[in-house]
């Protein structure tokens, strides 16, 4: 996949079959942040595993079983 297809599908705002993932310790039960976070503030996350909190998350395409 080049640019300009990354760009497309950003610009399509396509959000299929994405996951979330902690950037700490890879599990899939982050969550966002309750209060101001994504409205007043930037999007914060919580991850209840390992106890990371924090701005970035790995945002990855799931596989089809």
């Amino acid at each position: 996949m080049g640019l300009l297809d990354v760009l497309k599908k950003l610009r399509r705002g396509s959000r299929d079959k994405t996951v979330l993932l902690c950037p700490r310790c890879l599990s899939p039960r982050i969550r966002r942040s309750r209060g101001f976070s994504g409205w007043l503030l930037p999007t914060t996350y919580e991850c209840p595993d390992c106890g990371y909190k924090g701005p970035l998350v790995l945002e990855v395409e799931a596989e089809e079983e």
